[in-house]
């Protein structure tokens, strides 16, 4: 084994070890968006498919410490069970149609993903919606959410623009997020496994990622009422927006 070798794997697992640590951070201030950074993040250093195993153990697990704090996991499946299983055909579907994509074509896919993320969330949702147009856009944007979930792994932007439309409380949203998000990611990464776009050895080593993610999230957490919110996320936004130029040219 040689020095050089070994060199470049500590530099590896550093370098990946600060960008959970980001990600987390960016969930614990906002709630969301821990795939949403890393997974572009990785991409730059992976091949785009390892990039989303990495994800898998941190993203449940933060996502399931999230979803039964909030203690809302019976009204959020009552309320949201349309736009649950609408989420779930479209992940399957489109799981199998990005599977036959190439390792370029993947890349430009993430990139739009996260351009599209940026532009939904710098925009946000003005009006609320009714209880009648809720019926309809329930199930539009699960489906919508799976699509983009099956192909990319980050189906957040859409979910959370649908969720700020309903005007949520605070602790509301970020429960009934995170049990969408849940209920989302495990059929999720059970087709990628399934379809091979990530075998279990991604999963073990993002067993690896759990604990600087957790440390992340902490400090988000300890941060979450000092930030000014707004700054925060144009911060955000603005590095996400550079992560899509560096992928369109990786």
């Amino acid at each position: 084994m040689s020095v050089v070798w070994v060199e470049s794997q500590t530099v590896f697992l550093v370098a990946s070890a600060v960008m959970f640590t980001v990600g987390g951070v960016v969930k614990g201030t906002l709630g969301v968006g821990l795939p949403l950074v890393v997974v572009p993040l990785l991409c730059l250093i992976l091949p785009t498919s390892q990039a989303m195993g990495l994800l898998v153990m941190p993203v449940l697990l933060s996502n399931a410490l999230q979803a039964f704090a909030g203690g809302r996991v019976g009204y959020t499946l009552h309320r949201f069970a349309p736009l649950i299983l609408a989420q779930l055909m479209a992940t399957l579907f489109a799981n199998h149609w990005s599977a036959q994509l190439s390792a370029k074509a993947m890349n430009a896919v993430m990139a739009a993903t996260v351009i599209g993320a940026v532009v939904m969330m710098i925009l946000q949702p003005k009006g609320e919606l009714s209880p009648r147009q809720q019926r309809w856009a329930g199930p539009l944007v699960g489906a919508i959410a799976g699509a983009v979930g099956g192909a990319s792994s980050l189906t957040g932007p859409i979910l959370i623009t649908y969720l700020m439309s309903l005007r949520l409380p605070r602790d509301e949203f970020v429960g009934s997020i995170s049990i969408i998000y849940l209920l989302g990611s495990i059929p999720m990464y059970a087709a990628m496994l399934a379809w091979g776009r990530f075998g279990w050895d991604a999963v073990a080593w993002s067993c690896l990622a759990i604990a600087p993610m957790y440390l992340g999230l902490r400090l988000g957490a300890m941060l979450r009422s000092r930030l000014d919110e707004q700054g925060f996320r144009n911060a955000l936004f603005a590095f996400l927006t550079l992560l899509a130029i560096l992928l369109v040219f990786k």
